[in-house]
């Protein structure tokens, strides 16, 4: 069991190579072992690309290896047709005789289906290995397949003394600074791995962020603009060619270019709506960034997974007050200079 946590480890690690590039995919690692040593793996690279898999039996130079070797995964191999053939023909096709996997896949057209048609076709299959780390993992695609809606990321900075910004009420005076050069580039980290990333309209306008991620990387994440009365000036960043942007409004449907406007019923609570709109999209995960009355929605409707904050050392004495939200599973805890940042989970998959 040790040796299959080792090599089920691998496949975890080969899985995160593809963060914030498979989904709405989930992460999947593959290691085919002979005789105590890896003679292939590979992981699933993109959406639309080969699996794990296959790109695990690929990359074995001498197949014949296969039909005395263990495949491990950190996901059930999957059993339908897709974008891509069944990884389990595949499998047997090879003549692979072992399988480990470190989970079953929660989407309805696998779920065990894999699993089955290993064992029908002779395959010894063991299940289980590190499976809390294979869930945590692909948390986000989980979620996505349980509860149909995305993974839910709230993440502010406050000051010590618990404000998110200074009081303003003009573009002209500038946000209050709390996140440092490192975390800053952190957070552009974060957002090439997430497919999304939401604000509303008093941030879009006193701020006029991009909410790209052009200091790391790696993908943009799609924009979302919840701006009721379409108050955001089109010649905002936040509508750049950069990247997509979502509008949420009361007004119009309509896209322009890479804009699209998608009129909700203001007249009753719009983060259910949102929801069901993100997850029609194949929108898998989305960090919700601001501002207070945004954040606090999200929390009051009990709708997230996910709290990110980081703490500075500044005291301002009055301002925007920090979100606030309790009974949290501390999961981490980092320091980067004199800011300490705080990683919670709310629901545990």
């Amino acid at each position: 069991m040790i040796i299959d946590e080792q090599y089920m480890r691998r496949c975890i690690t080969l899985a995160r190579y593809a963060e914030g590039y498979a989904a709405p995919n989930p992460m999947v690692g593959a290691v085919i072992v002979c005789d105590g040593k890896i003679i292939g793996e590979g992981y699933h690279r993109r959406y639309g690309e080969a699996h794990a898999e296959v790109n695990a039996v690929n990359s074995v130079k001498n197949k014949d290896l296969l039909k005395r070797s263990t495949l491990y995964v950190n996901l059930e191999p999957c059993s339908h047709y897709g974008k891509t053939p069944p990884c389990v023909d595949l499998i047997i096709r090879s003549g692979i005789p072992n399988v480990v996997v470190g989970m079953r896949d929660v989407n309805p057209e696998v779920c065990g289906n894999g699993i089955r048609k290993l064992l029908e076709a002779g395959i010894g299959v063991v299940e289980g290995v590190l499976e809390d780390e294979c869930r945590f993992l692909n948390r986000r695609f989980i979620t996505f397949m349980q509860k149909k809606r995305p993974y839910i990321i709230l993440k502010w900075a406050q000051t010590a003394d618990g404000f998110i910004d200074e009081l303003r009420d003009t573009p002209a005076r500038k946000p209050l600074k709390i996140s440092n050069p490192t975390t800053k580039t952190l957070n552009h980290c974060m957002r090439t791995h997430e497919m999304s990333i939401m604000v509303a309209t008093r941030t879009a306008i006193l701020d006029n962020p991009r909410l790209t991620a052009s200091k790391w990387n790696g993908r943009n994440p799609i924009r979302i603009l919840v701006d009721r009365m379409l108050s955001v000036p089109i010649e905002y960043n936040i509508f750049d060619d950069k990247a997509k942007t979502l509008v949420f409004n009361s007004i119009r449907n309509e896209i322009n270019d890479n804009i699209e406007f998608v009129k909700l019923d203001f007249g009753h609570n719009i983060i259910p709506q949102i929801l069901t709109e993100l997850y029609t999209r194949n929108i898998q995960s989305v960090i919700v960034e601001g501002g207070r009355q945004l954040l606090v929605s999200f929390i009051e409707y009990g709708v997230w997974d996910e709290c990110h904050t980081e703490v500075s050392k500044q005291i301002i004495r009055n301002g925007v007050p920090a979100p606030s939200v309790i009974d949290l599973e501390l999961v981490a805890e980092q320091q980067f200079g004199e800011n300490i940042c705080f990683t919670c989970l709310n629901n545990i998959i």
